[in-house]
């Protein structure tokens, strides 16, 4: 059916100012329409800004200048080991990730120059900038520019402090706006409604998703803002939508904890990156216990198991690769510059010998796999063998190493150090959508209803992968803003993809 003919659908609706949103407004726009984004808090930007590690894209421009031999197909094969069960959804995220990332550097002249390998990737495909957080870089640049087109009347408006509280349905049950509060009074806009609401992961009350489908995970601290309570998903559920995979709530291993308030309920997050540049995890004792590379979930677990407090340490090679994060994460009293590997092991309270033993260890499984990388003798993740003893007797051995040191080094070698612990990090659940974006309802797909971003489900399966939260944002933000905007316009009109200024190519097509 055409949502034009049925309903004033002159507009597309977004719910929610994060990435995921900004995304699908500004390809809203690229394809003619105007947009109206809604957001309940009081400026834009939610967990989007908080991305520290980067984002995720095979076959971009950066990594065929750097000469990486990435693959969609392998980006896909890696997607789905991590813990994705829907390849059809998987496919769409790793085959538009080029373009995505493309799209980002082309059109909003973003630095995404670096590129690094975090846990699960069988290559370097994480892309990020030489200064501040990824996330608050790309969120901050859409944001900024659609702010623009606001202030231009440029097919765009942007509500702040606009709590939306109920989807409108129309003719064949189609979504065809929404009712909203705004200065103290209840509005309703009409036009197809894209949620880009985010997850339920800060909501920690009573009759919570959290409570109702992860109980066991209340007592954690979470790096979810407390906007994030699952409004959406309840609004989508109310007008028929089906969820999925809403139990699978992704503990991250690396939460920051403030010595002097290690008691916080809202924590900082240790970029993955930390440890995609050579960080190691070290254990009460001064001991590795795992693969830094592996699964978040992987990780967490072995954290499970050992003795806290666990600390990440960095020496200066693999600080120096990510030094602003360094600095900032000191200047927010989350991690500490230590002159020497030896002030670092009498902080943590071990000898120094200790951990130069664990540093030659690690030195030593490197230089093994590298001159053997199939003779080890433990099972490697995320294939083959591994030399490494202290993650390959998990299961999961290390294969990958980045900025070496000897154990000779360790004692005078500067470190930057951060005590970390377990946190809730993102709902792999939500929505259940289509590879086209569109919400499942009980019969196929809600006419007019699309979501994208954290509050989209059965994109990463049981697991997320690092670098792959502001991908899904991107991609799925701006494959719903063209569908949406598609059947804004009615499957009987002319439809064609807009250019986009500045661009040398036109980057998405029906």
């Amino acid at each position: 059916m055409s949502g034009a003919s049925n309903f004033p659908a002159s507009q597309v609706i977004v719910i929610g100012g994060g990435l995921a949103g900004f995304s699908a407004a500004h390809t809203v726009m690229e394809h003619g329409l105007r947009c109206l984004l809604l957001d309940k808090s009081p400026f834009c930007g939610g967990n989007s800004t908080k991305a520290t590690s980067g984002i995720n894209g095979s076959q971009t421009k950066t990594q065929k200048d750097k000469g990486i031999p990435d693959t969609n197909e392998i980006f896909v094969a890696d997607t789905l080991k991590g813990g994705a069960k829907q390849p059809e959804l998987a496919k769409v995220l790793c085959n538009e990730s080029g373009p995505g990332v493309d799209w980002l550097v082309d059109k909003f002249e973003l630095d995404l120059s670096l590129v690094a390998r975090l846990g699960g990737h069988s290559q370097p495909r994480t892309h990020r900038g030489k200064e501040r957080f990824p996330g608050m870089t790309i969120t901050y640049a859409l944001m900024q520019a659609y702010e623009k087109a606001v202030e231009k009347g440029e097919k765009a408006r942007l509500f702040n402090k606009a709590k939306v509280t109920e989807l409108v349905v129309g003719a064949g049950n189609a979504c065809v706006g929404c009712k909203y509060e705004y200065k103290g009074a209840t509005l309703t806009e009409y036009g197809p409604v894209i949620l880009c609401s985010g997850g339920f992961g800060a909501d920690f009350s009573s009759d919570s998703l959290l409570a109702k489908h992860r109980p066991d995970l209340l007592h954690l601290p979470t790096t979810n803002g407390e906007h994030c309570t699952g409004d959406g998903i309840k609004m989508g559920v109310k007008i028929g939508a089906k969820t999925i995979d809403l139990e699978w709530v992704q503990v991250h291993p690396t939460g920051l904890v403030k010595p002097e308030s290690p008691n916080d309920k809202i924590l900082f997050l240790a970029a993955e990156a930390l440890r995609g540049v050579g960080g190691i995890l070290f254990d009460a004792n001064g001991k590795r216990f795992a693969n830094e590379l592996g699964r978040r979930d992987y990780v967490t677990g072995e954290m499970w198991k050992n003795k806290a407090p666990f600390r990440l340490c960095l020496n200066k090679a693999a600080s120096d690769e990510i030094i602003w994060h360094c600095k900032h994460y000191t200047g927010r009293g989350v991690m500490k510059f230590f002159e020497s590997g030896a002030a670092l092991a009498s902080h943590i309270g071990c000898s120094t010998e200790t951990m130069a033993t664990e540093i030659e260890n690690h030195y030593q499984a490197a230089q093994k796999q590298a001159k053997d990388p199939e003779g080890g003798p433990f099972p490697a993740y995320p294939t083959g063998k591994s030399w490494d003893e202290p993650s390959g007797k998990t299961g999961c051995g290390k294969k990958f190493f980045d900025n070496l040191i000897t154990g000779a080094q360790f004692a005078s070698q500067p470190y930057y150090a951060a005590i970390v612990t377990p946190v809730i990090h993102y709902c792999m659940g939500g929505l259940s959508i289509t590879a086209d974006g569109e919400v499942f309802g009980a019969k196929g797909p809600i006419p007019g209803l699309y979501a994208a971003g954290e509050i989209a489900g059965g994109v990463h399966g049981n697991n997320r992968l690092g670098g792959n939260s502001l991908l899904d944002c991107v991609v799925y933000g701006r494959v719903a803003g063209r569908h949406a905007a598609k059947w804004c316009i009615g499957k009987n009109q002319e439809y064609r993809m807009y250019p986009i200024e500045g661009a040398d190519k036109q980057y998405t097509t029906f």
